[in-house]
């Protein structure tokens, strides 16, 4: 079996997804939602959530031997934009100095839920360092443009802003991918690196018709062994905004598993670093289940096995499995599934509706793993 802790919780414990993950000095939190345990249909407000959740994130680390002081990167999930300054308020409360870096999205949530967090850590005692670039306005926002931690360097969800002076940067998606990807040649370079370090992306649309606009701009900064990305069609904060970005890059070289997605498409299928294993977005999709999430569910879990076999990995080497649904009311379908891949010890698991980018897909699985 791999070097893998599963970190139990009292009252947290789910068949589908562990509260938490530790495997090659990394802690992977499951996503988990702000409202108290006595919620009636009745929501309240985004504050009281906000601090709920955070609370729950802060309880697994603590089980895990970690604290929310060593989180390196955070990802909040929002159900309005509306709510995100009032979210701000509340996470500011938290993370008050060094806070980790952070990605917020808008997806669709389960019922009453207005906000879902998930982390990453390291565990209390290694390293943890947030890095600023030289001229750049400090973010007015709770969250730092980096952090070293775990042999990575984490970058937070970049939207097309001027770094000097955090102003809006408006107009279409070739300037934005631009602007953003700039941006993150800085923060990269910030901490000694560069583009052909980077080993995952994450990349949020607002419309699925910017996909390929996005990808022409993306493939001239990683015009050899591309990262692994998934790509979601989500609400982003700010009106102007078209597409957000973030970043994982490793501090000790990467290898690039499997041939390219695709010719068109410009990523891995798997870029491994150390021990981890950062696996692209899955789709399973095909001409016979157009509309068939269980198919889908199957066809994702069966192309996933190939590439872990590929490196002598399994299923039970996978710490962290992010999944996309175009309608999340669908999950029991997905639920039923995973608990014949993942009968025992599932790894952490986020789990939010967004569209994907191919209009027949229903469903998207960006997994992680760990080889020891």
């Amino acid at each position: 079996m791999p070097d893998r802790r599963v970190i139990k919780v009292p009252g947290m414990d789910d068949a589908l997804a562990s509260p938490a993950i530790a495997a090659g000095g990394l802690i992977f939190v499951s996503a988990v939602n702000g409202l108290p345990g006595d919620a009636k249909p009745a929501v309240p407000e985004i504050g009281r959530q906000t601090r709920q959740a955070l609370a729950r994130v802060g309880t697994v680390l603590t089980a895990a031997g970690s604290s929310l002081a060593q989180a390196a990167s955070v990802q909040v999930y929002l159900r309005t934009a509306s709510d995100f300054d009032a979210m701000n308020a509340a996470y500011r409360e938290t993370f008050s100095d060094k806070p980790p870096v952070r990605t917020t999205v808008v997806t669709d949530l389960p019922s009453g839920v207005l906000i879902m967090v998930s982390a990453l850590a390291v565990p209390n005692g290694a390293p943890r360092e947030t890095l600023h670039p030289a001229g750049w306005m400090k973010s007015p926002r709770p969250y730092s443009y980096i952090v070293r931690a775990g042999g990575f360097v984490f970058l937070s969800g970049l939207v097309s802003r001027r770094g000097t002076d955090d102003q809006v940067v408006s107009g279409p998606m070739p300037l934005q991918t631009t602007t953003i990807l700039d941006n993150a040649g800085i923060l990269l370079k910030t901490a000694g690196l560069s583009y052909a370090d980077v080993v995952a992306a994450r990349v949020f649309l607002v419309d699925d018709s910017l996909f390929d606009a996005m990808n022409d701009e993306y493939r001239r900064y990683f015009t050899a062994d591309p990262p692994a990305r998934a790509t979601a069609v989500t609400g982003l904060m700010g009106n102007d905004s078209l597409v957000e970005i973030s970043l994982i890059a490793s501090t000790a070289g990467k290898q690039i598993i499997g041939p390219g997605v695709s010719p068109s498409l410009p990523l891995s299928a798997a870029v491994r670093a150390g021990d981890v294993l950062f696996l692209s977005g899955v789709l399973g999709n095909t001409a016979e289940n157009p509309d068939d999430v269980t198919g889908q569910t199957r066809e994702i879990f069966t192309r996933i096995r190939r590439t872990l076999d590929g490196v002598g990995l399994s299923f039970s080497h996978v710490v962290d499995n992010l999944v996309y649904m175009a309608d999340v009311w669908q999950q029991k379908q997905v639920d039923t599934v995973s608990r014949e891949v993942f009968p025992i010890e599932p790894p952490a698991r986020t789990l939010v509706g967004a569209r994907l980018v191919t209009r027949t897909g229903l469903i998207e699985m960006m997994m992680t793993a760990v080889a020891r």
